[in-house]
């Protein structure tokens, strides 16, 4: 357990120092609170950039509090995925190449504490910036608009986390698999891109995809219910990633040098 800790210290400690800790929470904030602020200036954007005739008046109906936080989630679920693979992609990559993994394991260090101080590191950086991010968006959509019970809000973040989570697994896979850090967020983003699409073509077959988080919590924030597959999609996108987990420990074990 103090390995563990030890190269979770490590970890943590070199986020702070490559400013991790800084810019992923900044972007993913201004990223957030982008989608209650243009929401509500919408008709003034559209006034001031489109060429409309004299007395013509733009109505745009007021999107109900709910609405706007499921845009937020949308739009962390395409720009923000690219933005949670592109943080983590040169997590086992650039210490392989630069050496370092080879000193690491040199030490009594077990693949799987290796693995999982990656996991654990990159896991509380995403959640906390989007804990952040998502919840300013909270903060303004209440502000301007219609209120959503925290309830609601603290529901879908927690699931929508699970999509977060599963994104890290793969493009952690993807550092075990590949040497070259393009190759890394290549493979992931093309991964993650694949499921999502899976899942909006097929639901009736993939009502169990991780990538049915956002759906299911948009649902939630608009009605406060769940949907009839979300326990299959909260069991198997557990077991997943837990599958996903070991096999980057097989994988990584198999490398004879580091």
């Amino acid at each position: 357990m103090s390995t563990f800790l030890t190269l979770l210290n490590k970890e943590l400690l070199e986020a702070w120092r490559d400013k991790k800790l800084i810019w992923l929470p900044i972007v993913l904030s201004v990223l957030a609170i982008s989608q209650p602020i243009s929401s509500y200036y919408m008709p003034q954007i559209l006034d001031m950039a489109g060429n409309l005739p004299d007395g013509a008046v733009i109505q745009i109906p007021v999107p109900t509090g709910a609405e706007v936080l499921a845009g937020t989630l949308s739009q962390l679920g395409t720009i923000g995925t690219a933005i949670f693979v592109l943080s983590v992609m040169g997590s086992i990559v650039h210490e392989r190449n630069s050496g370092a993994l080879s000193l690491v394991m040199a030490r009594p260090v077990e693949a799987y504490q290796y693995i999982a101080s990656k996991w654990v590191a990159n896991a509380i950086i995403l959640l906390v910036s989007f804990i952040i991010g998502y919840g300013l968006s909270y903060y303004y959509t209440n502000l301007l608009f219609d209120g959503v019970e925290l309830k609601r809000f603290a529901a879908s973040l927690g699931v929508y986390s699970i999509w977060i989570l599963f994104t890290l697994t793969i493009t952690l896979l993807g550092g075990t698999l590949f040497k070259k850090v393009g190759a890394v967020a290549g493979a992931s983003l093309l991964t993650v891109a694949t499921i999502a699409l899976c899942g909006s073509l097929f639901p009736k077959f993939m009502g169990w995809s991780p990538s049915n988080a956002l759906n299911h919590a948009s649902s939630f924030l608009a009605s406060g219910v769940w949907g009839d597959a979300f326990g299959a999609m909260m069991f198997f996108s557990i077991a997943l990633m837990l599958c996903i987990f070991v096999l980057t420990v097989f994988l990584f074990k198999k490398y004879e040098s580091y």
